[in-house]
């Protein structure tokens, strides 16, 4: 059993290897002709963009781990059934449990790899890349905090708490320094909506002007600021919680709750952080049965194109479960386990029926 163990997870994972390789420049492809369209502006040049998709790539690693496993897995396997290796090893008494047990030590350590990509390679790295995105453009130099995202603007540093979904600023603070970085005003704004052109009105403004000798304190209802932020560019600059890594969903997530506002979309992306690696080894498990369902009446072809399509299917069902918890207030590891459950009932049913037949 454990040269059969050991076959096995050398062509898992050299089957598994070449698509991702294959998805991996696929994507990287698509990452290259959407910012291409940005080339030029300001100051994004091409080294620029070559080390944005180089930097997107850990990111889609962790996202493509799941199909990636399951097509190499199904290919394997494919080619056991069609060169009735599948058929010796099942004659010579090994069980369809011990076929299980031998792809779930391989899926095991693709489930690590894929925590450990998803919590401490893929989050700085997509930070990475927004920064110098927004640096090279717009000369933004931005960071998020506890405290909100950090965006430094000429002499002016702002924080801003949240961004809503419609583009306005809610807990706006702007320090703004003179030429000697000493502080000449201090701006807080409880809201802060576009008007285009650069332009934001401000609410609730209470404002502080630091002079050499006196500090004048003023209260306005409303105040134009001008920036060169609009809101376009403030949706690029925040990391989505989806890319976020746990650790940092867990603080914000516990920081949200201290501060009595709603933490339900960071706490489902919680959720699908840790119960993402699980996914590989449930997709995995998922091909064994597949590979051999309807041998006959299609090829090695047949079943990748299948693999793909179930792959694709768990994402676009692990988007939609987790909106549609986001919308009605389901649990929120509910929304989050809900996909890979479904997924790995399939997989059992399919194996029980394999072995009724």
């Amino acid at each position: 059993m454990r040269t059969l163990r050991s076959y096995l997870a050398r062509e898992v994972a050299v089957s598994t290897s070449l698509v991702f390789l294959a998805l991996l420049l696929l994507f990287a492809f698509f990452d290259l002709v959407e910012q291409m369209k940005d080339l030029g502006r300001g100051g994004y040049q091409l080294r620029h963009i070559l080390l944005h998709v180089l930097l997107s790539a850990p990111n889609h690693v962790y996202e493509l781990f799941p199909i990636a496993a399951l097509i190499g897995t199904l290919f394997t396997l494919a080619q056991l059934v069609a060169s009735s290796e599948y058929t010796v090893m099942r004659s010579s008494g090994v069980s369809l449990q011990r076929m299980v047990g031998a792809i779930a030590v391989v899926g095991t350590v693709f489930g690590i790899l894929t925590f450990a990509v998803g919590e401490f390679v893929a989050p700085p790295a997509e930070q990475f890349a927004q920064r110098l995105r927004s640096q090279a453009i717009s000369g933004i130099v931005a960071q998020e905090f506890r405290s909100g995202l950090w965006i430094k603007d000429g002499t002016s540093f702002v924080n801003v708490l949240e961004v809503t979904p419609e583009g306005g600023l809610k807990g706006v603070r702007i320090y703004e320094f003179d030429g000697d970085y000493r502080l000449r005003m201090l701006r807080r704004a409880e809201g802060a909506e576009y008007e285009g052109n650069n332009q934001w009105l401000m609410s609730s403004v209470a404002q502080t002007n630091f002079d050499q000798l006196t500090t004048r304190v003023s209260f306005r209802d409303f105040v134009q600021w001008q920036s060169v932020l609009e809101p376009a560019l403030l949706n690029v600059l925040l990391v989505k919680p989806e890319k976020m890594s746990a650790f940092s969903l867990y603080s914000y997530s516990q920081h949200l709750k201290e501060n009595r506002q709603k933490a339900l979309r960071y706490e489902i992306a919680l959720w699908t952080k840790l119960l993402y690696p699980v996914a590989v080894l449930v997709m995995m498990v998922l091909a064994l049965p597949f590979a051999y369902f309807q041998s006959r009446q299609g090829g090695v072809g047949a079943k990748i194109f299948a693999g793909i399509m179930i792959g694709l299917a768990f994402h676009f069902l692990n988007r939609l479960l987790g909106h549609l918890g986001l919308l009605n207030d389901w649990p929120p590891f509910a929304s989050a386990v809900t996909p890979t459950l479904l997924f790995l009932t399939l997989a059992v049913g399919m194996m029980w029926w394999q072995e009724r037949r």
